[in-house]
């Protein structure tokens, strides 16, 4: 380890994340906050749809710091980007999941791993736990945490599935009991992509073994200067998109056991994002604009009914927040069908005003030197590897 020791622990592991409220550890300025929601949110079937799944195993050791800053800042960026590509035309599903390793809070026994999520369309979710991490001196066994996520989360199986591990750390690659070689070796053998981030110098990346990683992973090697400060470029059409985002917060509406928490929690993401940067926070409003990637039927009734056109025939009054339960169905279908409209309307506005905003920023960055940091490592290999796929990209 580069750094000591520190006695701080965190407390939960894999799916009982949810248990425990990550707040109590966060300064008051951060405006973090957990909802009671399990971490395990099923995914959409993908029968229909192909898949691309995403698994960031981050190095949470003492060092690392800014590598998760980075990733704060990066998150929606990342997003937006798996959003411009197609598949014969057809728009994927977007799946995350998250792991820590390295952590001394992590248990020992499991080899200072955690998986924060699994793979899940919930970005909200993402978000949360992503702005709830904390560091923590720690030993990182990268094979490890390769082959646990391999094993351990549920990847497509369809040919056409873009499955991709981004591992990022500052150690040796070859630490701990596992084998990296072994390890890149079972991805390879699920068809899954692994490409290793190296904070540091980039030589010391390659006779540390990360490039070797990422050759055995058949993937991409990057380097990147984890404390360096994400440069946001503002943008004449960011009032109007976070004003767009304000109306179509309001097209939610909550049912189930969790619908109040998650809504209140897409506020919450809301708040985090903004926290990074006016920019950062565009970026999220404008992933939330695309129907088809950020999706909530599992707490929002307009996604849930778009989704199944008779859930509200069968629906319980008590799953209903209360000032709807005394709606009768023909006042609910009406009331959904103009939620839907609205939302649409948002969308749609939202999306033209996205598109002129990137031409903005397209131009603005010819004259920026190219960042050095893990949304533009993850971004420019998302690309060549979807386009080695077959996979287009549309903005």
């Amino acid at each position: 380890m580069k750094t000591t020791l520190l006695a701080s622990a965190l407390l939960a592991s894999g799916f009982l994340l949810w248990k425990y409220n990550p707040s109590q550890y966060l300064p008051n300025k951060q405006p973090v906050k957990a909802t009671a929601t399990p971490v395990d949110v099923p995914s959409p079937s993908a029968r229909d749809n192909t898949r691309i799944q995403v698994a960031l195993l981050l190095d949470t050791s003492n060092s690392m710091d800014g590598l998760i800053d980075q990733a704060k800042s990066r998150l929606w960026n990342i997003i937006n980007t798996l959003t411009t590509l197609k598949y014969k035309g057809k728009a994927p599903v977007i799946e995350i999941a998250l792991y820590e390793y390295g952590n001394d809070g992590l248990s020992p026994n499991g080899g200072f791993i955690r998986q924060v999520t699994p793979l899940t369309t919930d970005l909200d979710l993402i978000s949360e736990k992503l702005f709830a991490l904390r560091t923590n001196g720690g030993s990182e066994y990268c094979g490890a945490v390769i082959t646990e996520a391999v094993k351990s989360l549920l990847w497509g199986n369809d040919e056409a599935d873009m499955k991709l591990i981004y591992i990022a750390g500052n150690e040796s690659f070859n630490q701990g009991r596992v084998s990296y070689k072994e390890s890149a070796s079972e991805a390879v053998g699920k068809n899954i992509f692994l490409n290793t981030i190296y904070c540091g110098d980039k030589r010391e990346g390659i006779s540390s073994n990360w490039k070797d990683g990422a050759d055995r992973g058949h993937g991409q090697y990057f380097n990147i200067d984890a404390d360096r400060k994400v440069v946001f470029i503002e943008t004449p059409y960011d009032e109007k998109i976070a004003a767009c985002n304000e109306r179509i917060n309001q097209t939610y509406i909550g049912y189930g056991t969790y619908g109040a928490s998650k809504k209140s929690n897409q506020v919450m993401q809301d708040q985090n994002a903004r926290s990074l940067s006016a920019a950062n926070s565009t970026e999220r409003y404008v992933s939330k604009s695309k129907k088809g990637v950020y999706r909530n039927e599992s707490w929002d009734l307009v996604d849930r009914v778009n989704q199944d056109k008779t859930v509200l025939k069968s629906i319980s009054k008590s799953d209903l927040p209360k000032e709807l339960q005394d709606k009768s169905l023909a006042e609910l279908e009406v009331l959904i069908a103009a939620k839907t409209k609205e939302r649409e309307s948002i969308q749609t506005e939202m999306t033209a005003l996205a598109k002129q905003r990137q031409k903005y920023i397209d131009a603005a960055s010819k004259n920026t030197v190219a960042a050095d940091d893990l949304g533009a490592a993850i971004n420019h290999s998302i690309v060549k590897l979807a386009t080695a796929k077959g996979y287009t990209t549309e903005n």
